[in-house]
């Protein structure tokens, strides 16, 4: 990367929370956590010059569009800023973080805001699975499924089953180790829920099918939530350096990224990959690949966790995570499980998944994941993640999927 783009902190909203139980929608989600950010990153709001908008659908969920003018009314500093908003489903928060990325390495603007914002839990359950499936392809794609993406992602499974073949049990490896990482995590959604001796397994009452191979264990939440990071030019974030007694090595960078769009088919992507002998999701590889490149670390390779010491990744659904750990290069393809037999990805292995919670434990604010999971990667090579922390962190990557694996968004993250 030419230019150095720091995250000097940010904050998110406790994804537990039912605001519309509580009288609250949009605006107070963004301005709630953008106040909290502020504090956190110890930034003056008055340095603000642009502001990136990560939403998906809140004219589906809301009736709102134009989020941009929400955002400039969290703060009387920002009457007046430039704003854009972002979309690519469930990678929307990324696109916002790419965007102000380019404002920053343009010299455009020393200070940009990242807000990431989704509202989802206002309307059923069908409904929200209704306006969900605005990410596949309308008409032509899971016809008939009564949950779309429980379906699509379940056909995922049985391809993975046809090609390489797979086991209900490292899915479900995923699910526990994700439930358990969201415990420690004060702002996940299901730190509260309990569980019990059937609640992984095939027990239709204790664990039901959603659709096809997608049980209840294996789905991430429909969560409101919003995050918001502050990104830094290098010349701002020398000056902030000095003004805060820290040294410039000390404040976490995007090192490197990587961006990529597949067709948005499910079936055309199978049939694009099918027969090379290599990935079923190339894109998402290359993702990957290009992060830990332009990043100049080394990427994983079959049990070696290579330059990273952690990886927050998509768990829309436990196949998603599974696909991840192997496209990530940590397994060759279909061998995912041998990484997962070995406890590689729980938090005291060589490369934890998700210590987070990721989706599945933390929830997952559709327009919010993107720039969480940022946020998350700088505060764990900060030595200040709480009980989530990873000894001795100080490089992570980031993983977010855009519908099914049709936007590909990787950052490597770390000081």
């Amino acid at each position: 990367m030419s230019k150095s783009v720091f995250i000097l902190g940010g904050a998110q909203s406790d994804f537990a929370r039912n605001w519309a139980r509580e009288g609250k929608g949009l605006f107070e989600m963004i301005s709630e956590t953008t106040e909290a950010a502020l504090e956190d990153a110890r930034v003056d709001a008055r340095d603000v010059e642009t502001l990136h908008i990560g939403n998906f659908a809140g004219e589906l969920f809301c009736g709102q569009g134009l989020l941009g003018g929400m955002a400039v009314m969290a703060h009387p500093a920002f009457s007046g800023l430039p704003t854009s908003r972002h979309e690519a489903a469930c990678a929307s928060g990324s696109m916002a973080i790419f965007a102000a990325m380019a404002d920053i390495e343009a010299g455009r603007y020393g200070l940009a805001a990242v807000i990431g914002v989704e509202m989802m839990r206002n309307v059923p359950g069908q409904t929200a699975a209704e306006h969900l499936g605005a990410a596949a392809w309308a008409g032509k794609e899971a016809l008939g499924a009564r949950y779309l993406w429980p379906a699509m992602f379940s056909t995922l499974s049985e391809e993975y089953d046809r090609r390489y073949g797979l086991k209900r049990e490292h899915l479900t490896e995923i699910s526990r180790t994700n439930f358990a990482n969201g415990k420690r995590n004060p702002n996940a959604q299901t730190r509260h829920w309990q569980f019990g001796d059937n609640s992984f397994e095939a027990d239709d009452e204790a664990n039901p099918v959603i659709e096809g191979w997608m049980r209840k264990s294996d789905c991430g939440q429909v969560t409101d939530g919003a995050a918001v990071i502050f990104l830094a030019s290098e010349d701002y974030a020398r000056a902030y350096a000095d003004r805060h007694g820290l040294k410039l090595e000390d404040i976490p960078r995007i090192k490197g990224w990587g961006h990529t769009t597949a067709p948005l088919l499910l079936d055309a992507k199978l049939a694009e990959s099918e027969g090379r002998d290599g990935y079923i999701f190339p894109w998402v590889h290359k993702a990957v690949t290009d992060a830990c490149k332009r990043a100049g670390v080394k990427a994983p390779s079959e049990g070696d966790p290579g330059g990273l010491d952690l990886v927050e990744t998509h768990d829309c659904f436990s196949i998603t995570e599974y696909m991840a750990i192997e496209h990530f290069g940590l397994a060759r393809p279909g061998e995912a499980w041998k990484p997962i037999e070995a406890g590689m990805i729980g938090m005291s292995g060589a490369l934890p998944f998700n210590p987070s919670g990721g989706l599945i434990g933390l929830g997952h604010p559709v327009g919010a994941t993107g720039v969480r999971m940022a946020l998350d990667a700088a505060r764990q090579t900060r030595g200040i993640a709480g009980d989530m922390q990873v000894g001795g962190a100080k490089t992570a990557a980031t993983y977010n999927v855009g519908g099914s694996t049709t936007a590909s968004a990787c950052m490597v993250i770390g000081v």
